[in-house]
């Protein structure tokens, strides 16, 4: 059978069979804006691999806020300067389909999914440190050119994982990002680290990020309280686990934090924030919680501040209601609070995260999965909150919804 010089999509070439191009999805700069203008199906190369690379076929990927951010160049522009290009996509399930000379762990034809840290290897904190540390550290699919929103994609070999036999192409996906995150800021910075009977606040808890840490709470035995923005998301986040669920919209102590030299209106906010603190010590017990799990940013910021307990910690991955934020310091300082940030994980964390949900005690949450030529609606429906809780997913490779492995897609 002679090689062809692209695929359709869907159409599965003979196993290790690596045509000259691909589809892919691309965004350049001069068509920036809603995702669904940005993202335009072009035919790309597909890259060989490296000597410490893998070319994976992609089977399904998910849906997150890195490409919803890409589309629009905004903060700044992901495009970069020497290719003029982006693909975009972090997560991906798919199988092995060429390696490089020195990769040992995988072969071709296993089944994987890819997580989006990569880094140069070749430092201090990537060989005994904290890779995350390195000045090489960029994730896959949003700080580099080229993602998981194509037929075919090469990454680092330490960047893939086992997938899960249990769930299907389009389950393993999508959940990769926002679990791993969830469990280095759970579990990445001890002191502070997630143990039986710690009390933990969930801001977003019923979205991706914020529905893995309600799980991963209760499968070591501690207790999330919810925050959630609609009364109809309490029941979900309430099945997940969390001993108590919230709706944020019964209180007003969110923005930034009032002029401390404005004595009115600052002890107005205090008031405020105690009224959600009450309703957080009816579920605890009396007990402040130990680890606010933080990703809104400027409009929680304050708040999460003040209820997390002395010497407990606020962990903060992101900033999607802004990124000024703003605190009490004399809290801080006086009550010896720790404010970290966290930054998606290691392999090692992300291997953990994963184990996991191989031994079921996470669900993905798949909520919706797309078809390939849905993707930038996909984006769209969450940039602008429409999208149902837990994460979303689509199809690439894979044929139809359902799929678990290599034998079905032949």
């Amino acid at each position: 059978m002679t090689a062809k010089k692209i695929y359709e999509i869907g159409e599965i070439p003979q196993m290790g069979e690596v045509p000259d191009e691909m589809y892919a999805w691309v965004i350049r700069e001069d068509r920036l804006g809603v995702p669904e203008k940005a993202m335009q199906i072009e035919k790309m190369p597909v890259q060989k691999p490296g000597k410490d690379e893998v070319l994976v076929m992609v089977m399904a990927v998910g849906i997150n806020y890195n490409n919803v951010w890409a589309s629009q160049g905004v903060p700044i522009s992901v495009i970069g300067e020497d290719t003029g290009y982006h693909i975009g996509g972090s997560d991906a399930s798919g199988i092995v389909w060429a390696i490089g000379d020195n990769v040992k762990r995988w072969k071709v034809g296993d089944e994987v999914i890819v997580h989006c840290n990569r880094d140069d290897g070749d430092d201090e904190e990537c060989n005994g440190g904290e890779p995350m540390y390195s000045k090489s550290q960029r994730i896959y699919g949003y700080e580099t050119n080229d993602g998981s929103f194509a037929q075919f994609t090469t990454v680092q070999s330490r960047q893939l994982l086992k997938k899960p036999v249990h769930l299907s192409w389009e389950e393993s996906g999508c959940y990769t990002l926002t679990l791993a995150t969830a469990y280095r800021m759970l579990f990445g910075h001890p002191p502070h680290a997630l143990r039986p009977g710690m009390n933990v606040l969930v801001w977003g808890s019923s979205g991706g990020i914020g529905s893995m840490a309600v799980q991963i709470c209760k499968a070591v035995g501690a207790n999330a309280i919810g925050i959630v923005s609609d009364d109809d998301k309490i029941p979900f986040v309430e099945k997940l686990g969390a001993v108590g669920v919230l709706n944020r919209k019964k209180y007003e102590c969110f923005g930034q934090l009032p002029d401390v030299k404005d004595p009115k209106e600052y002890s107005d906010f205090i008031k405020k924030c105690r009224v959600l603190g009450k309703d957080i010590w009816n579920i605890t017990g009396k007990k402040d919680v130990d680890i606010v799990f933080e990703h809104p940013g400027e409009s929680t910021f304050p708040v999460s501040c003040y209820l997390v307990k002395t010497g407990g910690m606020v962990v903060i991955c992101a900033g999607t209601s802004g990124y000024n934020l703003t605190m009490d310091a004399r809290y801080i300082w006086m009550r010896q609070k720790r404010i970290q940030g966290s930054h998606f994980a290691n392999l090692y964390q992300a291997n953990q995260a994963n184990e996991m949900m191989i031994q079921k005690l996470i669900n993905p949450l798949m909520s919706e999965c797309f078809q390939w030529d849905q993707i930038p609606l996909a984006h769209t429906k969450m940039m602008n909150n429409q999208h149902l809780p837990g994460n979303m997913a689509a199809l690439v490779q894979a044929k139809k919804t359902g799929m678990k492995s290599l034998n079905e897609i032949k």
